[in-house]
């Protein structure tokens, strides 16, 4: 039932899923999904539970920064596969096992590469919201955005360009580039955090705590 209506929610916005719309989608009475989730909040806490659980958390003993740029792509792969997931996951009040086991793996493996407990969480927060807000940009991006040149061409020929240069710059550049590139512009930014964790793991200049 929750895979149904993860495929739902995919195909027609987690606006549109429903007890009763999955239970049409199933061919069956919506009353009778009662017998497996408790109510609506319950089905969201399921489906997100499985984008979660397709997230790829790697060994925790290999290289801290390597592990959380992986599951870093991971998670942006499957959000992308799920558009609305990143939005909805900082709405749930509650969590499922797929959703404790990230969480821990995240603090676990920023704790056992050294960070104090309050950096590991500081870290944890800017790499997170770092992730769900690219997902974000990328769900939301307009029919106008330069993400082809083909797109570009026509923005560019709707806008004056003697009035907005260094707008015209970037989409030219991305005309004559082959287009915007999300999954480097991704691991640009995510660049930016990791190697800045790793300087302040270096040169231990964390701030003091009794459990670190």
């Amino acid at each position: 039932m929750l895979q149904a209506a993860l495929v739902l929610a995919d195909e027609r916005g987690i606006d549109a899923l429903s007890m009763r719309e999955l239970g049409r989608h199933l061919g069956v009475d919506a009353m009778s999904l009662y017998n497996h989730v408790d109510n609506k909040d319950d089905l969201l806490n399921g489906i997100i539970d499985l984008v979660v659980g397709e997230i790829d958390l790697p060994p925790g003993d290999g290289d801290w920064s390597q592990a959380m740029r992986t599951r870093a792509r991971s998670a942006q792969a499957a959000f992308t596969r799920h558009p609305w997931a990143s939005q909805l996951l900082d709405s749930r009040t509650s969590s499922g096992p797929e959703r404790l086991r990230y969480f821990d793996w995240v603090i676990g493996t920023l704790r056992r590469a050294g960070f104090t407990v309050d950096v590991a969480l500081h870290a944890y927060s800017a790499l997170d919201s770092y992730i769900y807000g690219f997902a974000r940009q990328q769900a939301n991006l307009s029919s106008g955005e330069p993400s082809s040149p083909e797109t570009a061409q026509q923005m560019l020929a709707e806008i004056p360009t003697d009035q907005f240069p260094h707008l015209t710059e970037v989409i030219t550049h991305h005309i004559d580039h082959g287009g915007y590139d999300p999954d480097a512009d991704f691991d640009f930014g995510l660049t930016l955090i990791l190697d800045s964790l790793a300087r302040l793991l270096d040169d231990d200049t964390q701030p003091d705590d009794p459990a670190r």
